[in-house]
This record gives C-alpha cells, structure tokens and sequence, in this order.
C-alpha cells in the first residue's frame, strides 16, 4: 500500500502529460498543415490527393461546424476559450482515467488548433475534402479531425463501458480498490 501524497497522486493518477501532450502534438499539426497549405495552394483551387477521392482544398470558414453561423468568429473563439476552460477543468476533477486524458487531450488539442485560426485571421482554415462526385463530406482541418476522434471515443466508451479499462489497464483497479483519496 502506498501512503501519503505518493499515494494519492498514484490514486488519482491524472495523467497530465499525455493530457497535454497530445494537444500540442495536434496544434503543431494542424498549424504547420494550414501554413503550407496557404503557402502551396491558392484559396478555392483543389488538389488531388487520391484522385477526386481526397482532395485539399484552400477553404476559409469562418462559421462553426459545416459553415453555420458564418462570420462569428470573435462569438466562437470567446465561446472556445470557455470550451478549453471546462475540458481542463472536467480533466482536473476526473482524471483518473488514462483514457480519458487522451480523449479530452483531443477535443483540447482540436478547440485550441481553431481558436487560433479564429483569434489571428478571423476565419478557420479548412482544407481537407473527402468525397465521391458531388457527394462530399463538409471540408475538415487537423484540429477537427481531432475533436471528431475525441467524439468517436466518447461514443465508444459509452457503447462499450470496459474500454475504458481496457485502455486504463492496472492504473485503473488500485484507484478503485484503495477507494477516493483521502482530503
């Protein structure tokens, strides 16, 4: 058994530095991914990736999710910064749980890659265009590709409620055999 502060840091095991890691890892993606594309492919032109398949395209939305709400970016990027103040909160008070440190280190990493985008130009930048003909998804980023991962692994852990443990592996069972840690 382990005692006193040790123990309760091992009890809680909060996973900070997977919980701010994989953010910085996202916004460095997603932010050298915008620059080189601004640098290499002019606004409205397409390139194909995989034929007509994937496609990068040079998009500036500056809406919300599919373009809604267009030209609200001082709205957004306030009501981002909230967003990013709540998932480190959420984080603080339940981080016990390796995976979900990787799950909000996600949508952390997504919400600050944006907000960025809309606190320096106003606009997101989008760039990303999967589809077949003129069937196509809604043009994504890095950062978004992020906040949906997150999202899928809401869902699973919802759908699956042992994936989580799976995940946790043995940090998991001595936070839960030892009880909450003491104030």
């Amino acid at each position: 058994m382990v005692d006193g502060t040790a123990g309760r840091a091992a009890r809680t095991g909060a996973h900070w530095g997977i919980f701010l890691g994989i953010p910085a890892v996202v916004v460095a993606l997603d932010q050298l991914t915008k620059a080189w594309l601004v640098a290499n492919v002019a606004q409205g032109e397409f390139r194909e990736v995989l034929g007509e398949t994937v496609r990068l395209v040079y998009h500036q939305n500056s809406g919300a999710l599919f373009g809604l709400f267009r030209d609200q970016a001082i709205v957004f990027g306030l009501l981002s910064m909230v967003v990013i103040g709540l998932i480190v909160g959420y984080h603080a008070r339940s981080g016990r749980s390796r995976y979900m440190s990787i799950t909000l280190g996600f949508l952390l990493g997504g919400a600050i890659g944006n907000l960025i985008d809309r606190l320096r130009l106003g606009y997101v930048i989008d760039f990303v265009d999967i589809g077949i003909g003129d069937l196509r998804f809604y043009t994504f980023n890095v950062a978004d590709s992020a906040i949906s991962a997150a999202i899928v692994l809401l869902v699973a852990v919802t759908l699956v409620p042992g994936l989580a443990r799976l995940v946790d592996g043995a940090s998991a069972a001595p936070a839960a055999a030892n009880g909450p840690a003491d104030g």
